[in-house]
């Protein structure tokens, strides 16, 4: 086409390649006498072009997201010393080690199924479909009157004095330092940052801040905003929240910190933006999707911006894996929109147990090594068998690929967006599906086998919807929309407002402990019900009006605000 426009010609030469064109362009590009139509040719060349691209046939130098596949894992050489001395996935490098280790694993939970079938409890086979009767309430009646009653101990405080006490605790304030100097923030600088997150995690916005509050001015607020409030230094005051409230003794009623779940919480953009995309839940607007992550100890640990049309699953693993907190979690959860089979089998090789909520579970195929046959019983159910030829062909570039998202060599939403986009022509996606297929199916097994599991994923999807829940009271301000056109900017809009969440929960948390503490020394305390009193409640905490920071009574752990007992 260069060499068209340089003579200026206008007609495409009957040589011209043409073997690329789809038969959709067909009736475009080509005229009923034979020849080619040059705006139809262009368009069919570039939307090519795109497909390829996208698809990973074509790679671009110099560019980042679409560079050759191969330069987005650890090379050869250094995968072939890496397996020599020991990698940190959860399986054999082996192909015939691993592939018996999971024929066994997998035979086993069929076999065992198979002979309790009748049996078990909420579940029936009927015309070849799985149905699972839905769960019945296990809450005691009395624990919601007795999450009330203990919150109605806890003091009124507004949300300056709350952030303001737990930066005292926790010293979360001292890791905003200054992106170029290092410094740490001193105490007037303390102020500006809690006025600056207040402003950013409530969706205020800078402006109304600076008239809502004394003696900090908008550019005070916005300079703070640039140098202090960055990635890395909101991620560690992120963590430091997280991991003093592992390390209270009340959060391990709620759980020990090993599971978590993850859920996206819509956000209607308000303004022009690239990232914006339209979804029926915005009605005839656009937005995008905080995809936010929850510890069993009701901790936000790991939040990020997506396409609201993205499905959730492609970046589960990167909030497993990159959410720089002292949790250790084994098992975590999702609705169905955060599973595919390439995720299962990623979240097997780096070590963690995931646990969707399937919706449509008569719709699920399982898998088997053997012919269905071989158990009468699950024959109607069990109806595809696992391609082990693509596994052992591709196993060893599916560890590789597992090791670099491993050691964060390429994020796992990046590289399971793009083998996602081509897994009908690339051999190492349909292999990472194939072993995908084999967990998806155990855990299928596993969650129609026992009830106490699929309790678990529910309560903790309910701790995701909860924690949703604050989130949106937190962030009231503009109707509780976007008002950033970039990504990095509403990117920091959602890490802010995890470490307000995370806050709050703290506060609650230490607070409910003196409560329970008080309770206890009375011999009131009804210690069975405490799972059930959570730390996201907000209704004794004011988040609007008039924000003032006011130092001279700071509390500490060992002096706290006297506990609201007129009640009684």
């Amino acid at each position: 086409m260069n060499k068209l426009n340089d003579v200026k010609k206008r007609t495409i030469p009957n040589d011209a390649p043409v073997d690329f064109i789809p038969n959709r362009w067909n009736k475009y590009v080509f005229e009923k006498d034979g020849t080619i139509n040059r705006r139809y040719y262009e368009m069919a060349i570039l939307t090519e072009l795109k497909s390829n691209i996208r698809s990973g046939n074509i790679s671009v130098v110099g560019s980042r997201r679409h560079k050759d596949f191969d330069e987005y894992l650890v090379s050869k050489e250094e995968w072939a010393l890496i397996k020599q001395n020991g990698t940190k996935l959860t399986v054999s490098n082996n192909y015939e080690e691993y592939i018996q280790e999971r024929k066994d694993t997998l035979l086993q939970r069929i076999k065992w199924v198979n002979e309790n079938v009748q049996t078990l409890e909420g579940v029936s086979l009927l015309n070849g479909e799985i149905h699972v009767k839905r769960l019945e309430k296990n809450t005691p009646e009395e624990a919601k009157d007795y999450s009330k009653s203990i919150y109605k101990m806890l003091p009124k405080i507004k949300l300056t004095n709350l952030l303001i006490e737990v930066a005292s605790w926790t010293k979360f304030d001292d890791q905003f330092t200054h992106a170029s100097t290092g410094k740490s923030p001193n105490d007037d600088e303390k102020d500006i940052i809690m006025a600056t997150l207040i402003a950013m995690g409530t969706n205020i916005g800078l402006s109304k801040m600076a008239d809502s509050t004394d003696d900090i001015t908008y550019y005070q607020m916005a300079n703070t905003g640039q140098w202090r409030l960055y990635d890395d230094a909101l991620s560690r005051a992120q963590s430091t929240l997280v991991n003093f409230l592992h390390k209270l003794s009340l959060p391990y009623y709620w759980g020990d910190g090993s599971t978590s779940s993850s859920d996206g919480m819509r956000v209607q953009i308000g303004v022009s933006s690239l990232h914006a995309e339209h979804n029926p839940h915005y009605g005839s607007g656009k937005g995008a999707t905080i995809y936010r992550f929850i510890s069993d100890q009701y901790s936000a640990f790991y939040a990020k911006v997506i396409n609201t049309n993205t499905r959730d699953a492609v970046h589960v693993i990167d909030g497993l894996l990159h959410h720089e907190t002292d949790l250790q979690i084994k098992e975590h959860y999702t609705d169905t929109a955060g599973f595919t089979e390439q995720t299962f089998g990623l979240c097997h090789l780096l070590g963690f147990r995931f646990a969707p909520r399937l919706r449509d579970i008569s719709d699920v195929k399982l898998y088997s090594f053997n012919k269905p046959s071989d158990y009468p019983k699950l024959e109607n159910i069990i109806k595809i068998k696992v391609n082990t030829k693509i596994i052992k062909d591709n196993y060893d570039d599916v560890l590789k690929l597992a090791h670099s998202i491993r050691e964060g060599k390429v994020s796992a939403s990046l590289i399971m967006g793009k083998i996602g986009s081509y897994s009908r022509q690339n051999s190492l996606a349909l292999a990472l599906k194939e072993m995908g297929r084999i967990e998806k199916t155990i855990f299928i097994l596993d969650y129609i086998s026992n009830e106490e599991l699929r309790r678990r994923i529910q309560k903790g999807l309910n701790k995701g919807e909860a924690a949703n829940a604050l989130a949106r009271a937190i962030f009231f301000a503009k109707r509780g929309e976007f008002h950033e056109r970039d990504l990095q900017d509403q990117m920091q809009r959602a890490s802010v407002l995890n470490i307000l969440m995370n806050a709050i929960t703290v506060w609650n948390t230490v607070y409910l402990g003196k409560a329970i503490e008080y309770l206890r020394e009375r011999n009131e305390l009804n210690e069975d019900l405490l799972s059930h009193v959570s730390p996201l409640n907000w209704e004794h905490i004011n988040l609007y009006g008039h924000y003032s920071f006011d130092k001279k009574n700071i509390t500490t752990l060992d002096s706290l605000r006297p506990l609201n007992i007129k009640f009684e």
